[in-house]
């Protein structure tokens, strides 16, 4: 086990940390988009620049084919001429030269045509169907690009539109750029380099501080608080962290009282049948039936203790099943008080209007009625009343369990069915039951889906309720059966 933890350690020590993979990632980053700038601005530039010149080279010829029969169609031609940078030469079929604007291209084509060659180019662009592109190297070296369109007019000729564009040599930019691009890629990878560890070391701060912290809580430190620092989401871990700190030093303090608590149960039926059995043993004539009815009663008490511990534990563990059937929950009411009426002083007046069944586990209802009789008992004021009532509404039996003693503050109600608490923090022997019992009925009604609750005013006393679905004597369900008359109209 030892050597496997090592091993695990050892791969952990292995994995980059947060603030080398943020680095690196950003690293990974900034090469890729220099990369991508380097290939645009250099390998690619030319042809883009080409194809943006053809694009506009196009544009214009189809704006001068869609005015061709305006009367500004040798002004237009002349400013697109010298806004653009282009020549603009429109001929008829037969070579004549309609419209001329030139720029000063070296090595111009259209310029130096001939009538008949002008002709041949009318035939040519015929054939491709009216619309005619291509690229050239003049006489000097120079790039030409060439777009050719055949214009109809609305005097039923046709007339060729011509546009030539120079393209400009571009290598002395690329090499400018590729420069540029030298001395912007060290400087951002320094930069980005710099920026990436500076925000990395901002990021894993808090969380490697959070991480120290998180170690000292597993080992028990629950005084331990997280700083809320950083990242919103990093903030929003350290709030939850503090949360859990302070709930978890909440049920270790109340998992402390419940042992002195319990110790402190078993210890005392212990100290009586142990103190018991040695005056039977050593003092003649004292093994009476009344001593031997302490031992039994003392040990009943320490199974009962025993038990309840048992059941909360099977109960939270969820390893307990229920044995679902109908049974009248007024007469178990009713025996279970019939019981409690021997304990002197005490009384139980029960008010309900008539037989109530329900379908659920009779013995774990039973103890649910107990522990909370047992509770009532056990903060009973001085009129040593405990007063039950039960009321069948909308298809649902309520019992409520009332008594009249010191009550609950507000502040601790929502507290009082978790385990391990305890209202009053001096330990007080109950007369009947073991202090477990809130958690124990709980845990039961929630296994039946049944709610259950209490209400209490300081000073008056505190009234605890639960309430299951009433059923009929066969099993059928009241809330269905109501439901199903008021439909018929019953």
């Amino acid at each position: 086990m030892r050597g496997a933890r090592k091993e695990r350690q050892k791969g952990q020590r292995r994995l980059p940390g947060f603030q080398a993979q943020i680095t690196a990632g950003f690293c990974l980053f900034a090469l890729l988009s220099l990369g991508l700038l380097w290939m645009l601005q250099t390998v690619l530039l030319n042809p883009f620049y080409q194809a943006i010149k053809t694009g506009e080279a196009r544009g214009i010829a189809e704006s001068i084919v869609k005015n061709i029969d305006s009367q500004e169609l040798d002004t237009l031609a002349y400013d697109t001429c010298v806004r653009t940078g282009v020549s603009i030469f429109i001929t008829d079929p037969i070579g004549r030269s309609l419209v001329v604007c030139r720029q000063s291209f070296k090595g111009s084509l259209v310029a130096d045509m001939g009538r008949l060659e002008r002709m041949a180019i009318f035939e040519k662009v015929n054939l491709m169907g009216g619309s005619y592109t291509e690229a050239f190297t003049s006489r000097t070296g120079a790039g030409l690009i060439l777009i050719g369109r055949v214009a109809p007019t609305g005097g039923g000729d046709h007339w060729l539109v011509l546009v030539e564009s120079e393209i400009t040599p571009v290598d002395a930019t690329v090499d400018t750029l590729r420069v540029q691009l030298l001395c912007v890629t060290l400087v951002m990878l320094l930069l980005g380099t710099a920026l990436a560890a500076l925000l990395a070391r901002r990021m894993a701060g808090p969380l490697t501080a959070m991480s120290q912290s998180a170690k000292r809580l597993g080992q028990g430190d629950y005084s331990i608080r997280f700083a809320p620092q950083g990242a919103r989401e990093v903030s929003d871990l350290a709030h939850t962290l503090n949360y859990a700190a302070g709930e978890l030093s909440k049920v270790d303090q109340l998992r402390r009282e419940l042992l002195a608590n319990v110790s402190h149960d078993l210890r005392t039926p212990l100290t009586m049948i142990k103190g018991y059995a040695e005056v039977m043993r050593d003092l003649p004539g004292e093994n009476t039936p009344e001593n031997v009815q302490v031992i039994i009663e003392e040990a009943e008490r320490l199974t009962s203790l025993v038990n309840d511990l048992l059941d909360l534990s099977r109960l939270e563990a969820g390893a307990v099943g229920l044995t679902l059937a109908p049974f009248d929950l007024t007469a178990c009411i009713q025996e279970i008080l019939g019981r409690y009426g021997k304990l002197a002083d005490y009384r139980f007046p029960f008010q309900f209007e008539g037989p109530a069944w329900v379908e659920a586990d009779k013995l774990k209802i039973s103890q649910v009625l107990y522990n909370l009789v047992n509770n009532a008992i056990h903060y009973a004021g001085p009129d040593k009343t405990i007063s039950l009532r039960q009321t069948v509404e909308g298809g649902n039996v309520r019992v409520s369990v009332t008594d009249t003693g010191e009550g609950i503050p507000p502040d601790k109600l929502k507290d009082i069915w978790d385990r391990y608490y305890k209202v009053d923090k001096e330990h007080r022997r109950a007369q009947v039951g073991t202090g477990l019992g809130l958690s124990i009925v709980k845990n039961i009604l929630e296994l039946h889906g049944g709610a259950y609750g209490v209400e209490s005013t300081l000073g008056q006393g505190s009234t605890f309720w639960f309430q299951l679905p009433a059923v009929g004597p066969g099993g059928q369900n009241l809330g269905a059966l109501v439901s199903s008359a008021d439909s018929v109209g019953c």
